[in-house]
């Protein structure tokens, strides 16, 4: 895991290979293959997810983005790769699958 992009930033970034199914997005439904995941810590203590396959330019929203992080979005992004390396529509952590 990269951590965060620069000190106090909040946001972390990390390629994830996705399991079986994908991730689910809000734009496009299921992405499969080399992903990277992009978590950003908002104001109002809220985490968000986005993906992209790997070295495009779009961005996706993770179905069920943004979520509370309570305090701390590092475990977040590291549960949100857990469940994109698993498959299977993964959406954000804590998030029920649509």
């Amino acid at each position: 895991m990269t951590g965060p992009e620069a000190p106090g930033t909040g946001r972390w970034e990390d390629d994830v290979l996705a399991g079986p199914g994908g991730a689910m997005t809000d734009e496009v439904g299921v992405v499969t293959g080399p992903l990277t995941l992009r978590t950003t810590a908002e104001e109002g203590g809220r985490a968000r997810f986005e993906v992209q396959y790997k070295d495009a330019e779009e961005w996706y929203t993770l179905t069920g983005s943004p979520r509370p992080h309570h305090g701390d979005p590092a475990a977040l992004h590291a549960a949100a790769l857990a469940a994109i390396h698993a498959g299977g529509g993964a959406c954000a952590p804590g998030a029920d699958p649509a």
